[in-house]
């Protein structure tokens, strides 16, 4: 039982907004569930750390998660930025249940045991958030966050932090999500997000103890990456 991870699948079988007008991401769709098959077993577990689907609500995202729920694995799901078909937990299971998306689960406010890990996360904000709303934005996911690793502590096992918006970025620093990190000394967190030509440029880095990683789809040529 091996955990993987992924993010910025940017899914749009229920619309039209085809991320292959973009350099890159020709044949993506092919690409990725080429690799994923190749990769993922059935027992295995994969995060996707965010903007999964372009829908704009469940309904709409339904071929999305269609899609997703015909690879192998269990997935578990963290938001992203675009991801506006996210309403409340008790709807998202709902409609995984009534659709018969058993491989799918939500880590929100929450954690998931995986082997000797503990998955856990939020989506997390812009580093250079200025705005009053924006800070707010901020204070509730650090609150999310801080939820979700003492979550991850009950299991006992280890947390690794997924996150959908980097929390380092260059010399870019959203302080207040990196300092729950250190708090914690989480040894292993993953972002997604970013995309392009820099992208490819990103190695992981370690600030004190904790090492991070971009996981979006392009950065890691729609392979999903080994976490363990």
């Amino acid at each position: 039982m091996s955990l993987f991870a992924i993010a910025d699948l940017h899914l749009s079988f229920g619309t039209n907004k085809p991320m292959d007008i973009f350099r890159g991401w020709d044949n993506y769709l092919d690409r990725l569930e080429s690799n994923w098959r190749q990769l993922i077993n059935d027992d295995d577990t994969i995060v996707i750390a965010g903007d999964i689907s372009w829908a704009m609500n469940l309904e709409q995202a339904k071929p999305d998660f269609s899609f997703i729920n015909s690879l192998p694995g269990q997935k578990l799901i963290i938001k992203g930025n675009h991801d506006y078909w996210w309403t409340t937990r008790r709807k998202m299971e709902e409609f995984f249940h009534d659709n018969g998306f058993d491989s799918i689960r939500i880590v929100h406010n929450s954690a998931e045991a995986v082997g000797e890990f503990a998955v856990c996360g939020t989506r997390g904000w812009f580093f250079d958030a200025e705005e009053d709303a924006d800070k707010k934005i901020v204070l509730r996911e650090v609150g999310r966050l801080d939820t979700s690793i003492n979550e991850a502590l009950k299991t006992g096992k280890e947390p690794v932090v997924f996150l959908h918006y980097p929390p380092v970025l260059g010399e870019a620093r959203c302080v207040e999500i990196l300092s729950v990190l250190l708090q914690y000394k989480i040894r292993l967190c993953y972002f997604g997000h970013i995309h392009g030509p820099s992208a490819q440029k990103i190695a992981p880095f370690t600030i004190e103890e904790t090492t991070m990683r971009l996981i979006s789809c392009d950065a890691v040529d729609f392979t999903p990456v080994l976490v363990r």
